[in-house]
């Protein structure tokens, strides 16, 4: 009997604990390295590892066959050197802003006119070339509208730098749009690449609330497509890459790239014959890609709010998926998913979750 292949993820939150789930259903042995207690330890063995530590990091390496990650926040130096999918030089990439604009502008790709800010004097030679408005953001770390500052007016640049907490930042200029997509790509080691159709996502407070799939567009797809497989050429990219785009007409203006599963893509556990998670473990462990073909669905993130299963359960066709995390402003806890046609479900659920969070 063939032995599992042990995948190592390095963070034990919600995408390592659907990692897990997707792990179960392929056979294949999921760890996580984190906190004991955190959510992904429903499923797997979670190790107490430091993740800004390259010693214990290297030391969960070892124990796995291969390496991926569940947020781009990992330090790329901590990872030099571990059999990591995707590598280390992607990771670097997309967890510095200004490097991620940077290497999106050299595949061809538009981005919005952004500049460097090191200090509080840096900013009247940034809005110069960005233009105003635009939103103030620390080249790393961020996530889901922290350290973020919009500026409207020059008399916003010293509470603006205060609020990123005057370190290295990137100011971006705010362009118009028609909406805001994402796509989602996974390439195996050989090259091959798979696409999901393009979602359409709708953000407030910086935080994705809604994703609706698909964005019926054969240009638009066709277009991110080219993108997405310029970035995972360029980079030599195995497993699941997402970027989200902002829409003008017909065209697409990056705006980041994640490389991990990615929020928008949760519908795809219920709505693709092989989900994201699948198809990222099937990558970094040298299994075939699945058939990405999808239904329409619609995902709602929880935030802040958990509805109880007893209320979810008098919708038929939802999907709930609860993180087991602990309720608090702000915080995604946990998401639903409905096939596209349940329009009164839908509507009824999106209004309950607005009112919570």
């Amino acid at each position: 009997m063939t032995a599992k292949t042990r995948v190592g993820v390095l963070g034990a939150g919600q995408l390592a604990l659907m990692l897990a789930e997707a792990g179960e259903r392929l056979g294949v042995e999921v760890i996580c390295a984190g906190r004991p207690g955190d959510c992904a330890e429903r499923i797997a063995p979670v190790l107490a590892v430091e993740l800004d530590n390259a010693a214990m990091v290297h030391a969960f390496a070892e124990r796995v066959d291969v390496v991926t990650i569940e947020s781009e926040n990992i330090d790329a130096e901590v990872l030099r050197g571990v059999k990591l999918f995707p590598n280390a030089k992607a990771v670097g990439i997309a967890q510095d802003r200004l490097v991620e604009k940077t290497f999106l502008q050299t595949c061809g790709i538009a981005v919005a006119p952004f500049a460097a800010v090191n200090s509080a004097d840096d900013l009247a030679a940034a809005i110069a070339k960005t233009g105003l408005p635009g939103i103030l953001k620390t080249r790393r770390m961020g996530y889901d509208g922290k350290g973020q500052a919009r500026i409207y007016n020059p008399e916003d640049t010293v509470t603006a730098w205060e609020i990123v907490g005057e370190v290295p930042s990137i100011l971006e200029g705010m362009v118009e749009f028609d909406r805001e997509v994402s796509l989602l790509a996974a390439r195996d080691a050989a090259g091959k690449i798979v696409y999901w159709p393009l979602i359409e996502n709708r953000h407030r407070d910086g935080i994705l609330r809604r994703s609706d799939a698909p964005l019926v567009n054969a240009k638009l797809q066709m277009l991110a497509e080219s993108y997405l497989k310029k970035i995972m050429e360029e980079l030599e990219y195995v497993g699941v890459l997402a970027v989200e785009f902002f829409v003008q007409g017909e065209r697409l203006i990056a705006n980041e790239m994640a490389p991990r599963v990615h929020n928008s893509g949760h519908w795809t556990i219920e709505g693709s014959r092989t989900s994201q998670f699948e198809n990222h473990l099937r990558a970094i462990a040298g299994m075939e890609l699945g058939s990405t073909e999808s239904t329409p669905m619609v995902m709602l993130n929880c935030i802040g709010w958990m509805p109880e299963e007893s209320e979810t359960a008098k919708f038929a066709g939802l999907a709930r998926h609860d993180y087991g995390k602990s309720a608090r402003p702000g915080r995604k806890v946990g998401h639903l998913t409905f096939p596209a046609a349940e329009t009164a479900a839908i509507a009824e659920w999106e209004k309950r979750l607005a009112e919570a969070g």
